[in-house]
């Protein structure tokens, strides 16, 4: 008999196939973001859960899960939105899909990052109203070539900033839990601590994961070690940063610009956002291509067809 699998979000055509002909799937066909309680109902009985980022599996909802679920196969590289450690009490193994949104992701930073100190925003305003013209001073924004880029988290999402940083000719820094191999540093100069770091970044990539110890990582304090005028790009996750923090740096020229794909709460956006002309907003589109969306949606089901043939998923993370 087939293990019956609930499926949080619609999924690429191709990937649901794939599902049905290993599984007993419930498909979300209408794509509702699901609340926790329609989460825990519609999945009563179930054998596995292939959750996505939108679905906050808190330690309430995970405790209040059927005790048939085994497995939550999350159809993402991180799984912040899934409390572990309530997983691990309820004995449901947990995987991700890390590796094949690195190269998707990493663009998305380096656009923000461009897009932020380039002025995108306001010169889109100004094409679109037809209300401009060239002068020596018109949007005059700061140019990413040779400068030094300061990255924050340099995992395998951060050295592929890295490595695309490098055609501008960037000086690398970055700050990890560790300091890596030389191999893997790539030239990069390390920094034991936050402050050292900022205060050498020209741009700042933020790249680290969401963990209780990242949350609010930049706050009044460290962003007060930052360089005067710095662009920062956020393609991470949205609870890294202190937002009420970031608008004021925005506002008293700490933060020259702010390129972000990951909001606190999304899609809702701190409505200082909304207003302020030095920002770059994008609506989480880190893994938006259709070959790294398929890659998650794959990994995520050979996650689940691996734990129920008896192997340990390569991606487990409890």
């Amino acid at each position: 008999m087939k293990k019956k699998i609930f499926v949080t979000r619609k999924l690429l055509k191709e990937n649901e196939e794939k599902l049905k002909n290993l599984f007993d799937v419930t498909l979300n066909k209408d794509d509702k973001i699901y609340t926790s309680q329609e989460i825990i109902s519609g999945s009563m009985n179930y054998d596995g859960i292939l959750s996505s980022v939108t679905d906050s599996m808190d330690a309430d909802t995970i405790l209040k899960l059927s005790n048939s679920i085994k497995i939550i196969a999350n159809g993402a590289v991180g799984f912040g939105n899934i409390d572990i450690q309530a997983a691990r009490q309820k004995e449901i193994t947990v995987t991700n899909t890390p590796d094949v949104l690195t190269d998707a992701t990493a663009d998305i930073q380096i656009l923000l990052l461009l897009g932020a100190s380039r002025k995108v925003y306001e010169g889109r305003i100004a094409a679109e109203t037809q209300n401009w013209k060239w002068s020596w001073d018109f949007l005059l924004g700061k140019q990413m070539s040779n400068k030094r880029l300061g990255i924050l988290g340099m995992g395998r999402i951060g050295r592929a900033v890295a490595k695309r940083a490098k055609a501008f000719n960037m000086e690398i820094h970055y700050h990890n839990r560790s300091k890596l191999s030389s191999d893997l540093e790539d030239g990069a100069i390390y920094h034991k601590d936050l402050k050292s770091l900022f205060e050498k970044s020209d741009f700042l990539s933020i790249n680290c994961p969401a963990t209780p110890d990242t949350k609010n990582l930049i706050n009044r304090e460290t962003l007060s070690y930052l360089k005067e005028n710095t662009v920062v790009g956020n393609a991470a996750r949205g609870d890294v940063v202190d937002d009420d923090a970031m608008v004021e740096a925005l506002k008293n020229g700490t933060v020259f610009a702010y390129g972000l794909d990951v909001y606190n709460g999304e899609p809702k956006i701190h409505s200082e956002y909304l207003k302020l002309k030095n920002i770059f907003l994008l609506p989480h589109l880190g893994s938006a291509t259709k070959r790294t969306r398929w890659d998650m949606a794959f990994r995520a089901t050979k996650n689940l067809e691996d734990f129920f043939s008896g192997k340990k998923p390569k991606d487990q993370v409890n």
